[in-house]
């Protein structure tokens, strides 16, 4: 979910006179999540006193939130030359300059904006640590030293709390966040915001089960909050995500706590594009392709629905939509581009390739896909953690040598939670794409299996299959030595088990495996180990056909 950058409405303590009731009431639709409620109420104080700074200020803010940088910068310098509230304006520009990469500038910007302030306000101070909290390359350090300023001036202060609170939660400080967070519910038991994130901490500390019995504490107090249900549903988004076994009850209780949460604030192009983002995280397509076709009615040339259209197209089945709404998106140089569009457009490209009977794939469409995962990777290296399941779409066709560099990407970082399935599932990619018998064994390939199934054994020793994949592997190469090590190392490993795992037919199965292979192996250099070794087989399964020529040849 996206940190919702709630700037405004710590910045409307001393408003009294003129626009002040106006002002408010957009200051609570902006804590309520009601943006568009907000902007109109704005833009009617702006259309009557166009030099405003307080109303252009936090009306830059609203456009910040919602990501439109120019209509926020416009209204942000149209405010500079206002007069109640204008060096605020300087903060709004300090916080694009800070979204830019530009420190200096920002500070610069915030220096105007506290050069004729009272000795005694903190509404400049807290709008600084604001920014740092919530620029897109926050400075969470920045933040608090700005933001303890305000604190010495009123400790007492519930919005200087409830900022302080952000910036400590930003920073990863949960107690200092937490004692924040409290103090400013208790400085003002109106300030529901406050007292809900006491339970986002208990959100982030998966303490799931607490954290909704503190977001209905806040429901309690006001059950039209909108804010607590879009809480409320990313929670038990997460704890569905941490709880398979409940997974699917939990995303669908996800899903109606959104649509509570939007019934609440507003339905507008941004809600909806936000209702889009969380459907994608919940994996809802269906509903997700129904809320881009309503956003087209609504917007018909907004680049970003292609986006949701792409991915739910893709998920419903529709693979030329797919791949058609994904490039125009990605066409759009005013677009910010993220690795998830790349990885559904490389996917959609795969399936597009895949022939009728499902045994091969279109080579300039499976590289034309390779090409675009690579791209999602460059953008987002954890999307890697996405190319598991890719992968295995792959390999469960059969399609081995298309799966090989899918599975190879995860197999490059210990860190990655697919690591050791990665390795198993690359090494016997390129193990069964080099079986045929129509096929030469690549042997550089073959070693890289090798190399595989032998990080599996190092990251997990006690997986005894891996001894098993790495004599075959062995044994395609036509290395005699290694084949024996680790179809021997196979048997002792299951053999250390006992009696029960020894005595279950699919062990069984690759015990005998184990021996026959071993013994041929030995057969053109050592008889009588290969002998010993078919003996063995024969007391597993007397009749066993292969062991059984095998030593007549021998004798």
């Amino acid at each position: 979910m996206n940190k919702f950058k709630i700037f405004s409405i710590v910045f409307l303590t001393s408003v009294t006179i003129g626009f002040g009731q106006d002002i408010n009431q957009a200051k609570k639709a902006i804590d309520a999540e009601q943006y568009e409620k907000a902007k109109s109420i704005l833009k009617s104080i702006i259309q009557t006193s166009p030099i405003n700074g307080r109303a252009n200020f936090i009306l830059g803010n609203i456009y910040l939130i919602q990501f439109v940088t120019d209509s926020a910068k416009i209204a942000y310098q149209r405010g500079l030359a206002g007069t109640d509230g204008a060096r605020l304006n300087f903060i709004g520009l300090g916080t694009l300059d800070l979204d830019n990469g530009n420190a200096v500038s920002a500070e610069a910007n915030f220096a105007l904006a506290l050069k004729d302030a009272k000795k005694k306000d903190v509404e400049e101070l807290i709008a600084i640590g604001r920014a740092y909290t919530y620029s897109t390359k926050p400075n969470y350090k920045k933040a608090i030293e700005y933001l303890n300023k305000a604190k010495l001036i009123n400790p007492n202060d519930a919005l200087v709390q409830l900022a302080l609170g952000d910036a400590f939660y930003g920073d990863k400080n949960q107690n200092e966040a937490y004692a924040a967070y409290r103090n400013a519910f208790q400085f003002d038991p109106t300030l529901l915001r406050a007292k809900m994130q006491l339970g986002v901490l208990l959100k982030g500390a998966k303490s799931y089960d607490e954290a909704i019995k503190s977001f209905n504490e806040v429901i309690a107090i006001n059950p039209n909050y909108g804010p607590v249900y879009r809480e409320l549903a990313e929670t038990y988004y997460k704890w569905g995500r941490n709880k398979p076994s409940k997974s699917p009850e939990y995303m669908q209780t996800a899903i109606g706590f959104y649509e509570k949460y939007l019934s609440l604030t507003d339905y507008s192009l941004n809600s909806r594009m936000r209702h889009a983002d969380f459907l994608v995280l919940v994996k809802d397509y269906k509903a997700l392709e129904a809320e881009a076709n309503k956003m087209i009615e609504m917007d018909k040339v907004n680049p970003r629905i292609f986006r949701y259209l792409g991915y739910s197209a893709y998920e419903n089945g529709n693979t030329e939509v797919a791949i058609k709404s994904l490039e125009s998106f990605i066409a759009n140089p005013d677009n910010k581009v993220i690795a998830k569009d790349y990885l559904y457009l490389g996917t959609a490209k795969f399936k597009k390739g895949l022939s009728a009977d499902g045994l091969s794939m279109d080579a300039n469409l499976y590289n034309s896909g390779l090409s675009d995962i690579k791209k999602a990777i460059e953008i987002e290296p954890l999307i890697i953690e996405d190319l598991n399941e890719v992968g295995k779409k792959l390999f469960t066709q059969k399609l081995y040598k298309e799966a090989i560099p899918i599975f190879e990407f995860g197999t490059t970082n210990t860190e990655y939670k697919n690591y050791v399935d990665d390795n198993i599932y690359y090494g016997l990619s390129i193990y069964y794409a080099n079986n045929k018998k129509d096929v030469k064994p690549d042997l550089i390939a073959l070693q890289k299996a090798d190399t595989a199934f032998g990080n599996v054994i190092t990251a997990s020793p006690t997986y005894q299959d891996a001894y098993l994949y790495r004599g075959r592997t062995n044994s395609l190469m036509g290395n005699d030595a290694m084949t024996i090590k680790y179809y021997d190392e196979y048997v002792a490993k299951v053999t250390e088990k006992g009696p029960e795992e020894l005595a279950k037919p699919t062990t069984t199965k690759k015990v005998i495996e184990s021996y026959n292979t071993i013994a041929a192996s030995y057969a053109n250099t050592d008889k009588v180990k290969a002998k010993e070794y078919f003996a063995k087989t024969l007391a597993l399964d007397p009749t066993n056909d292969y062991a059984t020529k095998s030593l007549q040849l021998l004798k």
